[in-house]
């Protein structure tokens, strides 16, 4: 699931951007009614700009993925491991129901995999150079049959439409809060003033932070679904293989801190971090996959 943290720093810099634009603007304006916000313009306001920045960070998570791992897309097989992964993610895709997918390797010396796309029928899987060479291709069956279910199961959209969400309540607060200080806790009434622009901010900024909780639980959940679609393409026992060669070798893996959160292996956590993973622990995925009752 390399794509999330893509889409996260992505989508938080676009609702930056668009915001700190619209604050310039004379908009803010038109959410005062009798010298009180309107809400419903408000709450119109907020969604435009919470479902602007994940929309867009959906529609660029392909490109920005190829640019920030070097991904190179598998145009005519030139190789035996290439020939072997256009045909695997090919008939996997067969299998899910969904249009072939791109299908890339990147050089990096983790073992690690992602899959992201604007939609089920335009989308990219690509695999490291150090997951071809330390798993065996029943792992690698594996790893790619998971990649493959993320788009079979629309997680990119599901996540654009949560953090749409979780962005409109972000924006939506952030200014009540930015209006209660300037106007209550500073009483000015000479329009909006400084206080209203900087608590604004501050407070979109702490409520940023706990609405990336509530994405990271969703994701956590779409981990285990993932898994679970895997073990239905490829097999439960390579599936669960596949993991515990990640959880052998994650200990080893180079994947920058800032990019755990976008691939099969999200890294690891304890205490307040465990909000903030991604991914549930490597132990956790594979016992979900070896009890006898289907998830």
């Amino acid at each position: 699931m390399k794509r999330l943290l893509l889409f996260l720093g992505t989508n938080v810099a676009v609702l930056a951007v668009i915001s700190v634009i619209w604050s310039f603007m004379p908009w803010d304006g038109v959410f005062q009614a009798n010298g009180a916000p309107n809400l419903t313009a408000l709450l119109v306001f907020s969604a435009i700009i919470g479902f602007a920045g994940s929309f867009i960070s959906l529609l660029m998570s392909k490109w920005m993925a190829k640019r920030s791992t070097g991904a190179q897309v598998i145009e005519n097989p030139r190789t035996e491991i290439e020939r072997w992964l256009v045909a695997t993610v090919r008939r996997q895709s067969e299998q899910a129901g969904i249009k072939m997918p791109e299908v890339a390797i990147y050089d990096a010396p983790e073992v690690n995999a992602f899959a992201t796309g604007a939609s089920r029928n335009n989308s990219l899987v690509a695999v490291s150079t150090g997951l071809l060479n330390s798993m065996t291709r029943d792992e690698a069956e594996a790893v790619l049959a998971h990649e493959v279910s993320h788009v079979a199961n629309g997680d990119m959209i599901t996540l654009t439409l949560i953090q749409g969400v979780v962005n409109t309540f972000v924006v939506f607060l952030s200014r009540l809060v930015g209006y209660f200080v300037d106007r209550v806790i500073l009483k000015n009434d000479r329009g909006l003033g400084i206080g209203y622009y900087v608590s604004s901010i501050a407070a979109q900024i702490v409520f940023g932070i706990l609405a990336s909780v509530v994405v990271c639980w969703f994701s956590r959940q779409r981990e285990f679904r993932a898994d679970a679609g895997g073990a239905k393409l490829a097999g439960a026992g390579k599936m669960a293989a596949a993991l515990k060669r990640l959880q052998a070798q994650s200990a080893g893996s180079h994947l920058p801190k800032e990019m755990t959160a976008m691939g099969i292996f999200g890294g690891a956590g304890s205490g307040l971090q465990k909000l903030f993973m991604t991914h549930p622990p490597l132990e956790e995925r594979i016992a979900a996959l070896e009890r006898p009752v289907l998830r």
